[in-house]
């Protein structure tokens, strides 16, 4: 039965072996660092940034995204409600608040 627990035993003189075996079989002598692949050319029109944003949130529109079955990336559900926000798609509250009202007044009334 596997319990989640691996047990074993670091050898230092093991590692620093290993190290030198790597070392004689690898020549990074021309090696240089970062990215292996080069980064893909921005799509016009987008911006790269780093953004800190509430972790329910990114949560929410993860599980969109998955919910989506890979057809839509959590960032582009961001992109497109804050799109939204921008331009005035959303309701504005006064309007839902008004709507609201409405539905309740005529539920009294009819009741």
């Amino acid at each position: 039965m596997y319990t989640g627990v691996v047990s074993f035993e670091w050898d230092p003189n093991k590692a620093a072996a290993n190290v030198r075996k790597l070392k004689n079989t690898y020549d990074f002598s021309k090696g240089r660092r970062g990215r292996v692949v080069a980064e893909p050319p921005p799509e016009p029109g987008k911006v790269r940034i780093t953004i800190r944003l509430d972790e329910d949130l990114v949560d929410y529109f993860g599980a969109i995204a998955d919910r989506s079955g890979g057809k839509v990336g959590y960032q582009t559900l961001i992109n497109s409600a804050l799109r939204e926000y921008v331009e005035g798609k959303t309701p504005k509250w006064e309007d839902t608040l008004r709507r609201v009202i409405r539905e309740e007044m005529s539920r009294n009334n009819a009741a």
